[in-house]
């Protein structure tokens, strides 16, 4: 009779424990994102975003119009090339006005802009996650001076300036090198110390489970373990941290094209436009307003979609933004 209530026991336990341990996979996680309006808004733009980069020639095209023509015509050389009309020179022919001093479509290069700066900032943050998770699963499953060499050389990194950096990096290139790529390169081989410290913590306090221990017993050799055992349990922090630094990365490229080392012309990409834009903030706003509002929105939703991602994948941490989550606050409770 004893033992027949201590299994009931077990069992109701068991179940407890499974209703309070959070649901993990595919369904529950996309539940979980689409219960937060502000993700499901940011997502929705990300989205937009992409397919105007990836649509650009066809944009362009239906348009009728190009990001490299130049359309003296249409500024005004007496007034020192100020575009003709209303808010830029706006019509049904030029969408969204034309750049001063060349008359170049405004739209073309604003479309094809996207298509350079997300790139970019895609390219950067992928190389940036393989890079920081080799090198935090090596420090993590190392011996102790593997942990201690590759520890070091990460606080290194982190205490490098990543501008300084990049802009000593990129002035030093020869001119004919694709800028995009080596931008990427450069922003990508400084910038992932971060995901390396978030790996190898994770993998110290992974290694020492019983699964893990088992399959180390077993015979597996390092990379086994780590592709197996790991890096499944690793997906979650990886993806969210590295979500998160997308929007950095675009910033990143952004500040370096505005300082004159990243896109050169006519090669169009919105920090390039802006840093165009600084003279001409007054005689032609728009020209401004344009590709930073761009920018702003962007990076806001790629860091509002990342606070989602990261909520979703570990719904017992709190959010850190609280937007759209709709919870009151702890006070209330």
């Amino acid at each position: 009779m004893s033992e027949a209530l201590l299994t009931e026991a077990e069992k109701a336990d068991e179940a407890g424990a499974a209703e309070a341990a959070p649901a993990s996979g595919g369904r529950p996680f996309w539940r979980r994102l689409r219960a937060r309006r502000s993700a499901l808004i940011a997502a929705a733009i990300v989205a937009l975003l992409v397919v105007v980069a990836l649509a650009a020639p066809l944009l362009s095209a239906l348009e009728g119009q190009n990001p490299t023509t130049y359309h003296p015509a249409l500024v005004d050389s007496a007034s020192g090339g100020v575009p003709l009309g209303s808010f830029g020179g706006i019509s049904g022919e030029h969408w969204l006005g034309v750049e001063p001093l060349t008359g170049r479509d405004l739209f073309a290069r604003v479309v094809y802009g996207a298509r350079v700066s997300l790139g970019v900032a895609l390219a950067a943050t992928l190389l940036q996650v393989v890079i920081g998770t080799g090198i935090g699963l090596a420090a993590g499953l190392g011996n102790r001076y593997v942990d201690q060499v590759l520890s070091r050389i990460t606080d290194v990194v982190v205490a490098l300036p990543i501008m300084v950096i990049a802009l000593g990096a990129l002035a030093v290139v020869p001119a004919g090198f694709p800028r995009p790529v080596l931008i990427a390169v450069v922003v990508g081989l400084i910038g992932w110390s971060g995901i390396s410290k978030i790996v190898r913590a994770q993998t110290l306090s992974l290694k020492s489970r019983d699964h893990v221990a088992a399959a180390r017993l077993s015979g597996w050799s390092s990379w086994q373990v780590a592709r197996r055992e790991l890096l499944p349990a690793l997906g979650a922090p990886v993806i969210t941290y590295a979500v998160l630094l997308f929007p950095s990365n675009i910033v990143v490229e952004a500040a370096l094209s505005f300082l004159g080392v990243g896109i050169k012309p006519p090669t169009p990409s919105w920090g390039q436009m802006l840093s165009d834009a600084d003279t001409w903030y007054q005689a032609a706003p728009t020209y401004l307003l344009i590709p930073a509002v761009l920018l702003f929105v962007t990076v806001l939703a790629l860091t509002v979609l990342g606070e989602g991602v990261r909520t979703a994948l570990d719904p017992r941490a709190a959010s850190r933004l609280r937007i759209g989550t709709g919870r009151k606050k702890e006070a209330d409770a």
